[in-house]
Formats: structure tokens, C-alpha cells, sequence
């Protein structure tokens, strides 16, 4: 028997599975849900991207920052810098000297790739350049230097051209800080940095031991006290119409030079070919007949052979005296009778001739020969000069006496005055710091030497003495004028001044040295507290005036380190 089935009237026949339905579903999402996950790795991937771009150009901007980078050309910097030759350096530690990287500027014709505009920008930036020359040597396609030894600011102007033809060469250059104030002294080295002059030269050999490369040459100049005596030098080079001027500040106890001038100078940076004589060290190369610096020479030996005292009488002094066929006299009319000090304070001729005749020719020649008046001077330069020789005849001892007919350098004169007024002890002039010498020698002795300090003083403090303007309150100034002419030229002449101070107990000598002054018709001169106008022109009216303005700049700095120089001071300030 057949079942029959009812027709469930709620069957909906048309209904989808429901699985079928549940995962048509499901897919539908996890789709969305796939391309909604990749969107966003995609999106996270790039912000990591930028996000490392941006910390790598971060990094990289502040190491640039950071670093000393060389922007004018790509070679290999200072790192590989390494000085050939030592610094140079005064008393103080002032750097005088000093090896640096410098360029020179060449260019490549083949690296040009626009010739004609490289010399339109030559011919604007640098019209002091031979363009005519450079272009024809571009023509020659061969590699030219354009400039040696550019400056900085040269450098920065061709390297704004952004020419890659112009190339830069390094090479080590010596710089001079300080230019012509030690022109005579510092010297200057050659293209290859071979010192062929002044302390670069004498030391040519120290300055480039790679041992010591790191430790400069230290030498016994004072920067500020070179400054102020050039000034000063300068100056009366204006006030005196003079040609040349020089001086030389020397420490009496050790033979040390704190500063020594000679004028005109010139830029030691410029390294120019100077053949010109008047650019000549003066007080180390030139050679002079110095005057009446000699009569304390004379004084000197005089006392020290116990021969005269300085109250000793010279009776009769004539007003000349015939020597030979020459006529001895003096510029002024003296007195019959003058004490020895007198002789000197006053400074006549025949009176200290009168007195050279008492000490003998052997004597002093001895005298000379101790002194190397007559050597060239023994001192770490190569530009020293060869004082003329001469023979001891007729009437030498007569002349020699106060200074004409024998010649020496300015430097070897001021060394002797060192030695007389130190005590007696013979000095040798030295440059490099700690390097002094003392050789334990006597000159004269030391009672000589208070005697002739005395009469010094007297030279500069009585109205008799002919250095009155160098009488500068405080400093106890003592001191000898010399006045000469050269005998072939009448209108050339020289006037010295050499000043020892304190008097009391000296520790400098100071020389100033004037070639060819004229009268200062305009200098008011105050002369012991009275205004008088120029009107002679002796040593005692020019040199000595520069020497008192010299004292009063220097004098407080040399006093600093010098508790003898402050009593004095000080005392005299009280009296």
C-alpha cells in the first residue's frame, strides 16, 4: 500500500540551502576583509619607506652640520697637513712665524669647455691678470700656473667662477703675523721653504727638525716693545725730514735684545727682491763712524789704567789742536780747565784727545781688541757688516779717541756701552731666549764702571750735558750723543744716542740712530720746563729727543718684571 505524503503547504521550495547561503556570505567578508588587510600593509610599507628617508637625510644634515667640510675642491684635507718648519715666537710666546696650507692657481685648457667666456669673467674679477697671456697659453692646450701663491680671498673668487679648468695646488707657505715690524730680524724662506734670510735663514736647519716640530723657536723680542719704538721711529722719520732711522733696546745684564728696528722696512709677506742699500739692517749690517759715543771709550780706559780720576784737572785745553796736517777743534768755545768728567759731560774734542794722549797707543788698542769693536758682531743673523779696516798711524790714537777714523757697527757699540755700565762684565748680544752668554770677562772694572754710570747720568742731568731732553722723570736716564758726518758727502750725516737706565744700578741700553736729519723747525722742545723752538740739529736736538719718547712708552713695561727698575722708580717720584 502505497504512503502518500502530505504536501507541507510551508515547504518554500524556491529557499536556497542554508550552508550554501552561510558561505556565500562568509566570502563575501573575508574578501573584504583580504583587500582591506592589504591596503593597510601597503599604506605601512610606505610610511616605513619615508619614514627611513627622512630619518637618513635627518642623520645626514646634521653630520654635514657637524663637520668641518672643505666645500672649494675635493681633495684631501688638512687631515694629511703637516708642518715642515716650526713656529716662530717672541719672548712672550707671539707667534712671529708660521707654516699654513696656501694655493697656488693653475688651469687645465682641456678641462675648459668655454674659453672665451672663462676670460670675460678673468677679465672682470682679476683685471690685474696678463689676460693676452693666458690666452695664449690656453691656445698652447698645456697645463699653466694662472697665480702662485693666491690669497684666501683670491682662491674664493676663482672657485665661484665654477670653472673645473682652473685648478687649485696646495702647497705649505710661511705667513709673517706681524709683516714689517721684524722685517730685519724674521727673514724670509724661499719657494721650496728654505729659509735664505734673518732667523729663517741662520736657523734653517733647527726649523725643520721634525723632532722639535711642535716646539717653537722662542726669541728674546718684545712684540709690544718693537710695536712702540717703531712708532716712535716712524714718527721722527717725519719730525726730522730724516732718510733712515733704527734703534736697539739691549738687556745690559745678559746681552739679550728685546728690540731692534731699522728703518725703512719693508712686508716680509711679499717676499719682494729688495737691493736698494737703504734697506739694510743698520744696526747689525751697516757700518758707521759713531762720533763722540767713543770719548766715554776713552774715559773709560783712562780710569781704569788709574791714569786720571774724574775730579782729575786737564789744565790748558786749547781751542785746537794740530795733529799731523789735520786741525783738530771744537763746535764750541770751553773752558781753559775742565775736570775728565767734565771732558765728557761737556763733550770736547781736545780735551779727551788730551786725554787718549796720556793713556798711550798700546793701551788702547788693547782696550779695542777686547771690546770687537773692530769684528764683525758675533750674533745669530747672517746680515752682519765688516767694520773697515785701518792701521794705527799718525794721528789715529788722536782721532780715534772721539770717534772719527775708526768705524764699527751700531750693534757692537751699544754691546760695549752693555759692558761698561754692568759692572764691567763683557756681554754677548744673543736673540734666542735661554741662549745667553756670559763669558765671565771683564771689560773694566767695577769701580770704573760706577764712575763712568755717574758721568752718564751727569751727561743727561746737568744743563752743561749735551743730552738734557732724554732726562725722563722716574727713569734715571744716563747716556752719550754722537754726531759725524760722512767726509765725502758733507750733507750726509748721522746722530746717535746711546741711553743706559736706571743709572743707578743699569739694566738696559737703548741706541737711536737718525741718517740725514734736518732741523724740526716746527717742534716746540721742552727743554727743563722751558718751551724752546728748534733751531740746531746736533745729536742732542733730535736723537736724544726720540729716546725720551721712546723711554716714557717703554719704560712702565720694562719695569713690570723688574723690582730694581720699580725703587728706583719709585724713590726718585718721592724725591
Amino acid at each position: 500500500m502505497k504512503k502518500k505524503f502530505k504536501k507541507n503547504k510551508n515547504l518554500n521550495t524556491n529557499q536556497k540551502s542554508f550552508f550554501f547561503e552561510d558561505y556565500l556570505e562568509t566570502n563575501k567578508k573575508n574578501i573584504f576583509l583580504k583587500k582591506n588587510y592589504i591596503f593597510q600593509d601597503r599604506i605601512y610599507l610606505l610610511f616605513f619607506l619615508f619614514f627611513s628617508l627622512i630619518l637618513i637625510f635627518g642623520i645626514r644634515i646634521i653630520h654635514i652640520s657637524l663637520s668641518n667640510v672643505n666645500f672649494y675642491h675635493s681633495e684631501k684635507n688638512s687631515q694629511n697637513f703637516s708642518l715642515n718648519r716650526r713656529d716662530i715666537v717672541d719672548r712672550n710666546g707671539e707667534l712671529l712665524s708660521r707654516s699654513v696650507k696656501s694655493y697656488h692657481a693653475a688651469i687645465n685648457p682641456k678641462l675648459i669647455k668655454n674659453k672665451n667666456n672663462l676670460l670675460i669673467k678673468l677679465r672682470i674679477d682679476f683685471p690685474e691678470l696678463p689676460i693676452k697671456k693666458i690666452e695664449r697659453e690656453i691656445k698652447k692646450g698645456k697645463y699653466f700656473y694662472l697665480k702662485k701663491r693666491i690669497s684666501q680671498i683670491e682662491k674664493e673668487k676663482l672657485w665661484s667662477l665654477g670653472e673645473k679648468g682652473i685648478i687649485f695646488e696646495p702647497f705649505q707657505s710661511r705667513i709673517y703675523t706681524h709683516a714689517n715690524l721684524f722685517s730685519h730680524l724674521i727673514g724670509q724662506v724661499d719657494y721650496d721653504n728654505y729659509g735664505v734670510s734673518g732667523i729663517e735663514g741662520y736657523f734653517d736647519k733647527e726649523l725643520k727638525d721634525k723632532k722639535l716640530i711642535d716646539v717653537p723657536l722662542k726669541l728674546t723680542l718684545d712684540t709690544n716693545i718693537q710695536y712702540l719704538i717703531s712708532k716712535e721711529l716712524n714718527n721722527s722719520l717725519n719730525i726730522f725730514n730724516a732718510t733712515g732711522a733704527a734703534a736697539l733696546l739691549l738687556n745690559v745684564e745678559n746681552g739679550d735684545i728685546l728690540s731692534l728696528v731699522s728703518l725703512p722696512n719693508f712686508n716680509i709677506n711679499m717676499r719682494s727682491d729688495l737691493k736698494d742699500k737703504k734697506y739694510i739692517n743698520k744696526i747689525t749690517k751697516g757700518v758707521y763712524e759713531l762720533g763722540s759715543i767713543f770719548k766715554t771709550f776713552t774715559l773709560a780706559v783712562a780710569l781704569d789704567n788709574k791714569i786720571i780720576t774724574p775730579k782729575t784737572k786737564i789744565k790748558d785745553i786749547p781751542n785746537s789742536i794740530k795733529c799731523s796736517k789735520y786741525k783738530i777743534s771744537d763746535i764750541k768755545i770751553f773752558p781753559k780747565i775742565l775736570s775728565a768728567e767734565d771732558i765728557l759731560i761737556r763733550s770736547s774734542n781736545v780735551g779727551t784727545l788730551m786725554i787718549a794722549r796720556k793713556i798711550g797707543e798700546e793701551k788702547f788698542k788693547q782696550f779695542i781688541n777686547e771690546t770687537n769693536l773692530l769684528k764683525s758682531p758675533n750674533l745669530q743673523l747672517e746680515e752682519v757688516g765688516n767694520p773697515i779696516k785701518f792701521n794705527w798711524n799718525k794721528c789715529k790714537l788722536e782721532t780715534v779717541s772721539y770717534g772719527h777714523g775708526i768705524t764699527t757697527t751700531p750693534l757692537q757699540a751699544t754691546v760695549t756701552y752693555g759692558s761698561l755700565v754692568n759692572g764691567g762684565k763683557i756681554i754677548t748680544p744673543n736673540l734666542i731666549k735661554g741662549k745667553s752668554k756670559k763669558s765671565g770677562k771683564r771689560l773694566i772694572s767695577e769701580e770704573t764702571s760706577e764712575n763712568i754710570n755717574s758721568i752718564l747720568r751727569k751727561v743727561v742731568s746737568t744743563k752743561e750735558g749735551t743730552a738734557s731732553l732724554a732726562d725722563i722723570e722716574g727713569y734715571n736716564v744716563g747716556g752719550k750723543t754722537g754726531t759725524s758726518q760722512n767726509y765725502l758727502n758733507k750733507n750726509e750725516s748721522l746722530n746717535t744716542f746711546i741711553s743706559v737706565f736706571p743709572s743707578q744700578k743699569p739694566k738696559f741700553a737703548l741706541l737711536v740712530m737718525l741718517e740725514n736729519p734736518k732741523v724740526a723747525k716746527d717742534l716746540i722742545y721742552n727743554y727743563r720746563g722751558i718751551k724752546i723752538k728748534g733751531t740746531r740739529n746736533e745729536a742732542g736736538w733730535n736723537s736724544v729727543y726720540v729716546a725720551g719718547q721712546i723711554i716714557k712708552k717703554i719704560g712702565p713695561i720694562l719695569a713690570i718684571n723688574n723690582e730694581d727698575f720699580k725703587h728706583h722708580y719709585v724713590v726718585e717720584k718721592i724725591n
